[in-house]
C-alpha cells in the first residue's frame, strides 16, 4: 500500500528575506511542488533563496478545484509545501480548508513555524499580551462592521487586526466612534525598510491619517481599557 506524502505548512518572510529560517528553506528545496497563494511573487522569493521546486497556484479563488488536485497528490505519495504571499498560510490566509481535507485523508501534515505579522507587531508594541484576541480584516460592508467593532468594544484585552492602507482613513472614524479614544499601536511595514510603531491615542491617529498618504502593509493593535 502507497503511503500517503507529506503537507509541510511553511512560514515565509513577511518583509526581510533574513527571517526566512533554515528549516524552511531545507523543506522548500525537497519537496516534490510548492503551493502559493501568489506564484508571481512566490517566485520571486525563491530565486533570491536559489531554489527551483515546481511551483503551482493555490489560493482563495480556486480552493476547491486545485484543493482537490493537491490532495490527489499527496495522497499519491507526493509531497507538497504550502506558503502564502507573506507569513504563516492560514492565517487569515488560504490553507485551512486544504489542512483539513488533507487530515481527514490521513496525510501528515507537518507546521514549519516562522514569521507572522500579528506575533510580530504585538511583541514589539508594548501592550499586553496575556490575552488578545485577533480578527483579520473587517468585514467590507458598513454595517456587519459597525456590528463586529461593537462585539470587539465590549472586551477588556488587546485586539489586534490588519487593515489595508487605503481602509486605514475610512475605519479609523468608525473605530473612535464605538471604541471611544483608547490607545493604538499602527504597525507598519514590519521587518522592512520603513517599519514603524505608531503609538497614539485612536482621535490623534484619526487625525493623522487624514493628512497623511498611509502606505504599507498595517497591523492595527487596539489596547484594552482595562490594559495598564
Amino acid at each position: 500500500m502507497m503511503m500517503a506524502g507529506t503537507l509541510y505548512i511553511v512560514a515565509t518572510p513577511i518583509g526581510n528575506l533574513e527571517d526566512m529560517s533554515a528549516r524552511g528553506i531545507r523543506i522548500l528545496r525537497t519537496v516534490d511542488y510548492i503551493a502559493a497563494e501568489d506564484t508571481r511573487r512566490t517566485r520571486k522569493l525563491l530565486s533570491a533563496l536559489d531554489i527551483h521546486t515546481p511551483l503551482t497556484s493555490y489560493h482563495g479563488h480556486n480552493e476547491l478545484e486545485k484543493g482537490e488536485a493537491l490532495l490527489q497528490t499527496l495522497v499519491g505519495g507526493k509531497s507538497i509545501a504550502l506558503v502564502s504571499d507573506a507569513g504563516t498560510p492560514g492565517i487569515s490566509d488560504p490553507g485551512t480548508r486544504l489542512v483539513e481535507e488533507a487530515r481527514g485523508r490521513g496525510v501528515a501534515v507537518v507546521p514549519i513555524p516562522g514569521p507572522s505579522a500579528i506575533v510580530t507587531a504585538l511583541s514589539a508594541a508594548g501592550v499586553p499580551t496575556t490575552r488578545f484576541t485577533f480578527v483579520g480584516f473587517l468585514p467590507g460592508k458598513r454595517s456587519r462592521r459597525r456590528v463586529l467593532l461593537t462585539q470587539l468594544a465590549a472586551l477588556h484585552h488587546t485586539v489586534v487586526l490588519y487593515v489595508a492602507p487605503w481602509d486605514v482613513a475610512k475605519y479609523l472614524p468608525e473605530m473612535e466612534e464605538v471604541f471611544g479614544d483608547r490607545d493604538v499601536v499602527l504597525c507598519r511595514e514590519l521587518t522592512k525598510v520603513h517599519e514603524e510603531f505608531r503609538r497614539s491615542t485612536m482621535r490623534a491617529l484619526r487625525v493623522w491619517a487624514t493628512r497623511e498618504k498611509v502606505r504599507g502593509e498595517i497591523t492595527l493593535i487596539i489596547v484594552g481599557e482595562d490594559a495598564g
